[in-house]
C-alpha cells in the first residue's frame, strides 16, 4: 500500500530536479555565453591557422586536441553553472587542498619541464596537466570563503581570516615560484590583492601587504632568484631593438606580424609570418599576433571587444550578487581575466614584458582552457543564484 505514494514522491523528485536543471540553463547570462562562444570560435580558427603547417603527417592534430579541450571545458563550465554557488563554499577547502597537492607533485620527479618551466605533469597520450592553472579558481574560492564572513558588528572580514587568506595565498605562490612560473605568480598576486581590497579590509592592512610584496619582489630581483630567461624578457622589454635576433626576437617579430595585417588583414591562412612560423609560440602566448596579421586591426579589435564584453558582464554579475561570497568570487574572476588579457595583448604590441600568459578563451591550451571555463561557470552560477 505504501509503494504507490513512495513511487509518486520519487517521480516528483526526479521531475523537480529536471525542472531545476532546465531553469538553471535558462537563467544563464546569454550575453556572457555568446561572447565566450565567439572567442572560442575565433581562437579555434587561429589555432588551426598557426599549427596547420607544423607537420604534413597530421596537420590537424593540435586542432583536434584543442577542440577536445574546449569540449571538456564546456562540460566543466556547464556542470559548475548548474550548482548553487553558495554550496561551493563548503567545497572550497577541498578544491584548494587538491590544487596544493598537485602543485607539490610538480616539484617532485613526477613533474616535467616544458619551455624552461617545471610546471607540468605528463598524463600520457600527448596530454599534460598544469596544476598552477587550476590553482587560480581554487584560490579564488578559498579566499572568498574566508573573506566573505564579516566580523561581528562590522562589514569587514575578521583579522584572523585575513591572516589565513594571506598564508594560503603565500603558500600557493611559493609553490608556483619554485617551478618557476613568474606569469602565473603575478596572476595569483592580482587575484589575492583584488579579493583583499573588495572584501573591505582596513587601509593599514593593504599598506602592510603592499610593503611586504614590494620587499619580496625586490629581494627576488637583487638576490638573483629569477631564471636567466626571465631576466632576459625584462631586458628585451626595455630595449627590444638592442638584440633583435636574440632576447628581443619574440617582441620584434610580434610587432612585425601585427603591423603587417594593417586594417583588414591578409586573410585566414594567408599570413606570411604565421605560415613561416617566424613568431615563437604563436598558437599559445602569441596567438594575438595571428589575429592581427590575418584579421587585421578590425579583427584584433573584435577579439578585444569580445573580451571586454566578458569583463563587463562579470562586473555586472558581481555588482548584482545577493551575497558577499558570490560578489567576491565574481570580482576576482573578472580581475583574473582582465589582468591576463592586458598582459597578453600588451606583450604582443610591446607595452608589457613577455611573461608567458595565454590569452583567455583564444590561445591553445588544455589546463588553461579548463581553468578559464571553470571561471565562466562560476560567473554563470552566481548569476543564476541571484535570480533564483
Amino acid at each position: 500500500m505504501m509503494s504507490a505514494p513512495i513511487t509518486r514522491i520519487r517521480k516528483r523528485s526526479l521531475a523537480s530536479r529536471a525542472i531545476g536543471t532546465d531553469a538553471a540553463v535558462w537563467r544563464m547570462d546569454g550575453i556572457l555565453f555568446v561572447a565566450v562562444a565567439a572567442l572560442c570560435t575565433i581562437g579555434t580558427l587561429l589555432v588551426w591557422s598557426s599549427t596547420r603547417t607544423w607537420t604534413a603527417i597530421e596537420p590537424t592534430g593540435l586542432l583536434k586536441k584543442h577542440l577536445l579541450n574546449l569540449c571538456v571545458g564546456a562540460i566543466l563550465c556547464g556542470l559548475i553553472s548548474m550548482v548553487d554557488h553558495r554550496r561551493l563554499r563548503a567545497y572550497a577547502p577541498v578544491a584548494y587542498m587538491m590544487a596544493l597537492l598537485a602543485l607539490a607533485l610538480v616539484i617532485t620527479p613526477v613533474g616535467s619541464t616544458v619551455n624552461g618551466s617545471h610546471s607540468w605533469i605528463m598524463l600520457g597520450g600527448g596530454f599534460a596537466m598544469q596544476p598552477s592553472e587550476l590553482a587560480k579558481p581554487a584560490l579564488i574560492l578559498l579566499l572568498a570563503m574566508l573573506l566573505s564572513e564579516p566580523a561581528e558588528g562590522t562589514d569587514r572580514p575578521r583579522p584572523l581570516d585575513v591572516v589565513l587568506a594571506l598564508l594560503a595565498a603565500g603558500l600557493t605562490m611559493g609553490l608556483v615560484m619554485l617551478q618557476p612560473d613568474l606569469g602565473t605568480t603575478m596572476v595569483l598576486t592580482v587575484i589575492t590583492a583584488s579579493l583583499l581590497i573588495f572584501s573591505g579590509i582596513r587601509k593599514r592592512w593593504i599598506a602592510a601587504v603592499v610593503l611586504v610584496a614590494v620587499t619580496v619582489a625586490g629581494l627576488v630581483w637583487f638576490l638573483g632568484l629569477l631564471q636567466p630567461y626571465q631576466v632576459a624578457r625584462f631586458t628585451a622589454f626595455m630595449n627590444p631593438a638592442s638584440d633583435p635576433r636574440g632576447v628581443g626576437y619574440n617582441a620584434t617579430q610580434a610587432l612585425i606580424a601585427i603591423g603587417s595585417g594593417e586594417i583588414y588583414g591578409k586573410g585566414l591562412f594567408e599570413g606570411g609570418q604565421t605560415t613561416g612560423r617566424f613568431v615563437p609560440e604563436q598558437h599559445t602566448d602569441f596567438i594575438f599576433t595571428v589575429a592581427g596579421e590575418e584579421f587585421g586591426f578590425l579583427g584584433a579589435l573584435t577579439v578585444v571587444v569580445l573580451l571586454g564584453v566578458v569583463l563587463v558582464r562579470g562586473i555586472a554579475i558581481a555588482r548584482q550578487s545577493d551575497d558577499r561570497f558570490g560578489a567576491l568570487v565574481a570580482a576576482a574572476v573578472v580581475c583574473w581575466f582582465a589582468f591576463q588579457t592586458f598582459i597578453n595583448v600588451g606583450m604582443t604590441i610591446g607595452i608589457m614584458p613577455i611573461t608567458g600568459l595565454p590569452l583567455p578563451f583564444v590561445s591553445y591550451g588544455g589546463t588553461a582552457t579548463f581553468a578559464n571555463m571553470i571561471g565562466v561557470g562560476l560567473l554563470q552560477a552566481i548569476h543564476s543564484g541571484r535570480r533564483t
